[in-house]
């Protein structure tokens, strides 16, 4: 099993197939997608096998497929069908913006695909096509209704923004009371292209922690190979909500995942280094040498990552690496 010298157990991959996204999110691509000045070439459905079957043999339990946008990826139930084929992946999963849910959700579903995170960073139309440069409100709510109703298991992210969403807290709530969905509210995390909307726009999630406890709302348990969220209840309420609090001390301690970009590169942390390059390993016949490669990466694993002290590592912008 692929585990590192803090002694923390990596059973959940996020596997990004693509950093091209159609959305141009304030947080992340305000100005849209860009292509690099050098041709980029992502990974191969059979470099993914072998990553997949590797990751499935060392450990690994879960695996979110991501990009930028991965349903943009012609092949996306290829990818899917792939990453639920090795009989020791109990759970896939995708991060998509939701734009081709509402077409593709039931086939997605019978090809593998076993829960789905969408973002939507507000149900105020106007402030959604705001935040996400685009008028797809309406196809993206259809893509949530589509993906309930074929039976995944769907979570809401939700950026957590200052004068953007915060304010509309207690009000989307209410939505959770007929819709079962876990509505994760994340943190704002500072990038280096987008320091000045980090200052203008970050919020504690403390901040709704505390009014969600103060409401009644009772933490759950964390799920083995779960994600960072700390999820909570409500008896009046069909949904749950979800916290993920980068900023909150001790936040990595309970790391469990490893990141492979688009390009085949290995990253340790979301910021953290340029990545380790793996494709050499991809084309090897030599089945263990990829495991070997990525063992040794561990051993430079961080205990926690340094968003306290201002430093995004190297993380350009989220999408460059998967989220």
């Amino acid at each position: 099993m692929f585990i590192d010298k803090f002694n923390r157990r990596f059973s959940y991959l996020r596997l990004s197939v693509t950093d091209v996204c159609n959305f141009k999110c304030q947080y992340c691509l305000p100005d849209g997608y860009q292509k690099p000045s050098q041709a980029q070439q992502f990974l191969s459905l059979e470099e993914i096998a072998k990553l997949v079957t590797t990751f499935a043999q060392s450990g690994t339990s879960k695996i979110r497929i991501t990009g930028g946008e991965p349903t943009l990826r012609r092949d996306i139930e290829q990818i899917i069908e792939c990453c639920a084929l090795p009989e020791q992946i109990h759970t896939v999963a995708m991060t998509t913006n939701g734009y081709r849910l509402s077409e593709n959700a039931k086939q997605w579903k019978q090809a593998g695909l076993s829960r789905v995170n969408i973002s939507i960073d507000s149900f105020d139309e106007r402030l959604f096509n705001q935040i996400t440069g685009t008028n797809r409100y309406t196809k993206v709510v259809a893509g949530i209704e589509s993906a309930i109703d074929c039976g995944l298991e769907v979570k809401l992210n939700t950026v957590l923004m200052n004068s953007y969403n915060f304010q509309q807290f207690e009000q989307t709530l209410e939505r959770l009371k007929h819709w079962p969905v876990e509505l994760r509210y994340i943190e704002l995390m500072e990038t280096l292209e987008q320091r000045q909307f980090f200052e203008q726009e970050h919020v504690s999630g403390e901040k709704l922690k505390q009014f969600l406890l103060l409401k009644g709302w009772r933490a759950q348990s964390r799920e083995h190979a779960a994600g960072p969220a700390q999820v909570f209840s409500h008896p009046d309420y069909l949904g749950q909500v979800g916290l993920i609090l980068p900023y909150e001390q001790n936040f990595c301690d309970n790391c469990n995942r490893l990141r492979i970009s688009a390009t085949g590169k290995l990253h340790l942390c979301l910021f953290g280094e340029h990545g380790y390059d793996l494709r050499p390993y991809l084309n090897d016949d030599d089945s263990q040498s990829l495991a070997r490669a990525i063992n040794k990466a561990l051993d430079d694993k961080r205990a926690g990552h340094h968003l306290h002290e201002r430093d995004p590592g190297q993380t350009i912008h989220l999408a460059s690496v998967g989220g």
